[in-house]
């Protein structure tokens, strides 16, 4: 990350920062991405991010995974609200516009 801010990388700086699912194995460095838009941009700036892991002393291969979001954000609303208080009964209001 300090790497990418020293090199004005912003955008990327930025993206990165919000990046919590990583592993290290195998000699390859994996990014899960939920977001296509963030894997976009870390895809573009591929080779920056390389040279910030080179920087650091890793010599890893770089994979960038895009993961499929198991449900819309509705869906995860509604599993979390299912958790915190049980068994619920989602009522869903349809509206017709004239």
């Amino acid at each position: 990350m300090l790497y990418l801010k020293e090199h004005r990388q912003v955008a990327l700086h930025v993206a990165c920062g919000d990046i919590t699912d990583i592993s290290l194995s195998d000699g390859k460095f994996t990014i899960n991405i939920l977001e296509k838009m963030i894997a976009s941009l870390l895809e573009e700036g591929r080779r920056e991010i390389e040279r910030a892991l080179r920087w650091q002393g890793l010599d890893v291969e770089l994979v960038i995974n895009l993961k499929e979001q198991p449900y819309s954000k509705a869906e995860q609303d509604i599993q979390k609200l299912k958790e915190v208080f049980g068994d619920v009964k989602i009522i869903h209001n349809k509206f017709n516009w004239r």
